[in-house]
């Protein structure tokens, strides 16, 4: 099965993939400027998420396969690569595994290291949106509300909400699977993997996600790396500060 994406444009082909619960409408505005610069943006949705497929199987190594299956299918070659957290991670392994196929690397606030378990609150509240008596998404971000107090991250959250059919809503990620699965979203780059081309890395000052810890780390599998931090951005870097987040890829890029 061939992933869901919206393609922008015209050009050397920019394939940018989300984060966890996230999806690929999250980056159309992004998207639609990379490709005033002469990209062709592929906005693709992993597996689970958004409009792509489902499936009971869930790790790095389906991302990075689903990914090749949609390289292959859709012809492209040296292709910039750009990952948001959990999507940074599948750009990691990628590039690692298929070196050939990436001209450029980016990832997003995430190190290649191991993360502990730390959306347990988030899913909690998502299974707690009984679509039987919520018929809006106030009501759903009520419930919500109770489990995650940033409204900010409630709103990135219930961006999943859609009409299942004519008044019934229903969430575009495959909860049950992401529940289950969710260790294998703060799994680490293996150690062997390593990837000698040209490697952006962008961290939000107010993230924690990429530490001076991590500078060694990110080295060692990305010698060519470089690490840019973007002012006044949490962990949603690109949300919170697209003006300089935009700036600092297309100066990579171009």
């Amino acid at each position: 099965m061939i992933l869901h994406s919206n393609i922008i444009g015209e050009g050397k082909p920019l394939v940018i993939l989300h984060g966890f619960l996230g999806m690929s409408d999250n980056w159309k505005t992004l998207g639609k400027q990379f490709s005033d610069f002469g990209f062709q943006v592929h906005l693709v949705d992993q597996r689970n998420h958004g409009r792509s497929f489902w499936s009971n199987e869930f790790n790095y190594e389906c991302l990075v396969e689903d990914l090749k299956v949609y390289c292959n299918h859709y012809q492209l070659e040296d292709i910039i690569l750009l990952g948001h957290s959990m999507g940074g991670k599948t750009a990691m392994l990628f590039s690692t595994l298929y070196p050939e196929l990436v001209s450029k690397l980016l990832v997003a606030d995430i190190s290649p290291r191991f993360y502990p378990i730390h959306h347990d609150l988030i899913l909690e509240g998502l299974s707690a949106l009984n679509f039987d008596e919520i018929q809006s998404r106030g009501g759903a971000d009520s419930v919500l509300s109770h489990y995650v107090s940033d409204y900010g991250t409630r709103q990135f959250l219930l961006k999943n909400l859609y009409w299942e059919e004519k008044g019934r809503l229903g969430l575009r990620i495959n909860l049950e699977v992401l529940k289950q699965e969710v260790g294998e979203v703060g799994e680490a780059l293996p150690a062997f993997a390593t990837f000698d081309k040209s490697v952006l890395f962008l961290r939000g000052d107010r993230s924690e996600y990429i530490g001076i810890d991590d500078e060694n780390i990110i080295l060692n599998h990305f010698p060519q790396a470089k690490i840019v931090t973007i002012a006044n951005a949490g962990h949603w870097l690109h949300a919170e500060n697209p003006k300089d987040f935009f700036e600092a890829v297309i100066k990579f890029v171009l």
